[in-house]
This record gives structure tokens, sequence and C-alpha cells, in this order.
């Protein structure tokens, strides 16, 4: 099967289509998306995952780039349109533009490993409703997290189904379908699907492609990896496509570049710190909102670049947006783009790249020329490792980094542990590594 993954951030192109790269299906996540730059794209990869970048556009603008992005990309390929598992960005006006190209939806956010379950149609995190958790309070407050709703806001008649029936009556979800279409343009556009656990998604899975109907897959990496696995390359393919690269770092620091601000990145940062004691530098909004204007810019690239040392002695640095009173998540981009300009006259030293947060890493790939990357292997559920696949780079590094992509509000306290362990290439069971610490003004 030929793929086509189209999603509105970085981090969650990459934890949607590693789990095909681990399945031995070649596969690559570009950030051009409209397919302009031929270059960018490696067309003959079995995946393709385009990072659209839309999360912070309105809906009408985010609606257009995605259907340009399937128009650019889909020929031949099927269509999952990776959405985010607490339902940020304009998931819905995104899907209401492919169903119009792509047939039904089946909408499947569900993903179990990481603590995202749908029951009676309704998104849990952890067993608490959606609109409950601090995630979607810190940027939707007050708004309504029901996926029905947010459907029929963008024009989408839905539907409920629930994965368990799969378990035993295989067929029902075909014949579920088979009525919506007799129902003509009456029917439903889109089908939500409850699943609580993997069997669940598995179920759904195999159901899916047994369908002989027009439709698309919308979800989470949760439905990506049970595709995968059911779809997975003959062994003599995935034989040819092996590689010992396990995506440890090159010679050079290796940077930990934090944009996201959740209550679980935050806890992330502190386990990398109790058990690695790296240098770290949190750069004060107020820096980033002026860029170049501000009269401490040079001051706070030169610090960078002085604890990033040089590639005969490295030292491995965290570097984190702080936040202030006047933070307004809108404004994440933005901020990340700066931090990203910070790090960009000293990205070529880097051996390493760990990104938390999806505009934080596709903002310090654009920043250093990076516009496609080669999916290596999955660190956990929803950490990706890959390197960059793109020939040719704007500072002329002698080497290509490894780079670990995260959701911010994704994985275990130890995510960036582990990410850090990958790319230094330490056994996990030796004793905290207790690097020199730094504790900048």
């Amino acid at each position: 099967m030929k793929l086509l993954i189209i999603a509105d951030d970085l981090s969650g192109a990459a934890d949607c289509a590693i789990g095909f790269a681990n399945a031995g299906h070649r596969t690559v996540v570009t950030l051009d998306a409209s397919g302009a730059q031929a270059d960018a794209t490696p067309h003959d990869a079995d995946v393709i995952a385009a990072d659209t970048d839309t999360r912070r556009l309105t809906p009408a603008d985010a609606a257009g780039r995605t259907a340009q992005a399937y128009a650019a990309l889909g020929r031949a390929r099927r269509l999952y349109k990776k959405i985010d598992s607490t339902l940020r960005g304009n998931w819905a006006a995104e899907v209401s533009a492919l169903q119009a190209r792509a047939g039904l939806a089946i909408v499947a956010p569900a993903f179990p490993a990481t603590g995202r379950t749908v029951r009676e149609g309704a998104l849990l995190v952890h067993g608490v409703p959606l609109e409950r958790t601090d995630t979607w309070q810190l940027e939707h407050a007050g708004r309504n997290a029901d996926m029905a709703v947010m459907l029929a806001g963008a024009g989408l008649k839905s539907e409920r189904f629930n994965a368990a029936l799969l378990h035993n009556e295989p067929r029902s979800l075909a014949r579920r379908v088979a009525l919506i279409e007799a129902e003509g343009p009456e029917g439903a556009q889109a089908l939500i699907v409850d699943a609580v656990c993997s069997e669940d998604l598995r179920a759904l899975a195999r159901a899916t492609l047994e369908l002989n109907s027009a439709f698309f897959w919308v979800g989470s990496g949760g439905l990506a990896r049970e595709l995968a696995t059911l779809d997975a390359p003959r062994a003599d393919v995935i034989a040819a496509a092996e590689t010992d690269d396990r995506g440890a770092s090159a010679p050079g620091p290796v940077l930990v570049l934090v944009g996201s601000l959740s209550a679980v990145g935050e806890r992330q940062c502190a386990v990398l710190r109790q058990r690695v004691g790296l240098a770290e530098l949190v750069v004060p909004p107020e820096v980033l909102r002026a860029g170049q204007a501000h009269a401490q810019w040079t001051q706070w690239s030169a610090q960078i670049g002085a604890l990033l040392g040089t590639q005969q002695q490295p030292a491995d640095l965290l570097l984190r947006i702080g936040r202030d009173d006047a933070f307004d998540p809108a404004e994440g981009a933005q901020l990340s783009a700066m931090l990203a300009a910070l790090v960009a006259p000293h990205f070529a030293r880097l051996g390493g790249l760990i990104a938390t947060g999806g505009e934080t890493a596709r903002a310090m790939l654009d920043a250093a020329g990076i516009r496609s990357l080669r999916l290596i292997a999955e660190i956990e559920a929803g950490v990706a490792v890959a390197r960059p696949h793109a020939q040719k780079h704007s500072h002329d590094t002698p080497h290509w980094p490894a780079v670990v992509t995260k959701a911010g509000a994704f994985g275990t306290d130890d995510a960036l542990h582990a990410a850090w362990r990958r790319l230094r290439n330490v056994d996990e069971s030796r004793g905290p590594d207790r690097r020199a610490e730094h504790n900048p003004k």
C-alpha cells in the first residue's frame, strides 16, 4: 500500500508515520506539503507524511492548504488524515476539505498506548474528558470538545460506530458503511469510532482495509500503527531496506529544544535535568517577541554558542522558551521561529537535535534548511528518531544530525531522557550521567 499522511504539524507527522517505519516501510516526512520542491519529497517512499503547518492558520486557510497537499501528493496513494489526539488545530475544517475529495471520513483519534480513548463519541485522556484536561484548557478554555459538534461546524454530518462490535461481527463496519452510502447525499460524511484498547483499533484497521467503498482514515498515531502492522511489506523488501543506523548522534553536542509549555513537558525536562545534569538556558519570551531588535539578542545567541562548545569539547544543552504574564498560546509559532533563529548560527555544530513541540521542530528544521526526514525508529510511543533526507543545507554542515521529534503533551516522564540516551548511545543500565551543570543568569 502506498500511503499519504497529511498532518498539521511536524511532530504529528512523525509520530503517525513512525509505525510504518517500524514495520519496514520506506517512510519519509516532508515539510513541503505543496510538492513544489522536487528534492524535498522522495516520491519513491512507501509512506509520505506531509506537514502542512496549518495548526495556527484560520480554518479556511488550513482547509485550502490541506486540499492542496492532497492534490499535490495524493496521486495513487491512500489517504490518512492525521489529527491531534487532543483535537487541537483546525482538524474538522481540514477533514471537511478532504471529505469532498476522498469519501467517507472514518474518524478514530484513540491512541490507547498514550492514554487517549474514545467512549460514546467522547475523547478521554487517561480517563478524563478532554474538555477538563489542562491541555484543552490551555488553548481552548470554554470551547466545546465534542467531535460531532466540531464536525457539524465544518459542515459534516456524522454518526457513531463502536469498534468493539468488530470482535464478534467483523463485517459490521462494511454493513454500516453500505447503509450510509445507500442514503446518498442525506447520509453521514463522517463516522466517529469508539475505541478503548489497541485490540479495538486493530479490529478497525483490519475491517477498513477490507472496505471497497471510497473512504479515508482520520486519526492519531494509534490507528496508523495498527494499519502499518497489518500491511507490512514482504520480508525481502524489509531486508533490502534494513540499516545499521539506530539514530545515534553524530560528533558534536546534543541540543534539546523545548517549545511546549505543557505540564507533561515540564516533567520531562525535570527528569532530564536530574538524570543528565546538562546545561540549561530559558529564553525570556520578551527577547523572542522582539527578535533581533532586542538589546540582549546578540548576547543570548553568543551564550547559546558558548554552551554548545566546539566539536572537540561538545556540551549538551537544554534550551527552553520561558513564560511570562503576557504569554499567549497563539504566539507559539512566532516564539519558536525566533528561538530557532537564535540557534541557527550554531546548528552546524550539532550532533543531535531533540525538539519538543511540532512548531518548534519545524521552525528549527526550516532555519537549518532541512526539508525532509527519513524515519528510523521509535524511542517510545509518539517519539520518533530520524535523519535529514535532503542532501543540501544552508549552513554547510559536514554531517547530518540525528533528529528526535515529540509532541509537547506526549510521552512518559522519561521521554526526553530516553531520547537523549538514544542519541548518545548510552546503555540504559548505566547510572546517571552527571555532566557539568550550568546556571546561567
